[in-house]
């Protein structure tokens, strides 16, 4: 049987994206730090890492794939949001949010972008 192991990020400096997803998810470095590639993983050991490697590409506008990351309710993904900007991460302008939106597009210092969903609604 499969199962995810690490989500795959590309950036151009390595170390700057790293120091996002630590600080935004709460992980630790699997191995000591590099310039091209880093694995980092949560502190309790098991769970989905997050590997950031060096790439030249430029960023998609409208990314295939992207993290969802979870809040608890929209109390909890306003508060969520607002520690990912100051650590950050910028708000994208979308302009495909529907009316009752349970997510919020970011986009992470290198432009890859995620959301995150106010799983409270059910």
């Amino acid at each position: 049987m499969l199962r995810v192991g690490s989500v795959v990020l590309g950036a151009s400096d390595v170390r700057r994206a790293a120091a996002f997803w630590t600080a935004a998810l709460g992980y630790v470095p699997r191995d000591g730090p590099a310039d091209d590639w880093m694995v980092l993983r949560p502190v309790e050991g098991a769970g989905v890492q997050v590997s950031i490697g060096r790439s030249e590409t430029p960023v998609q506008e409208r990314p295939r794939v992207h993290l969802d990351l979870y809040a608890g309710d929209t109390a909890d993904q306003a508060a969520e949001v607002e520690r990912l900007v100051s650590l950050g991460a910028r708000r994208v302008d979308w302009d495909r949010y529907p009316d009752d939106a349970d997510f919020v597009v970011l986009a992470d210092p290198e432009g890859n972008r995620f959301c995150v969903i106010d799983t409270g609604r059910g």
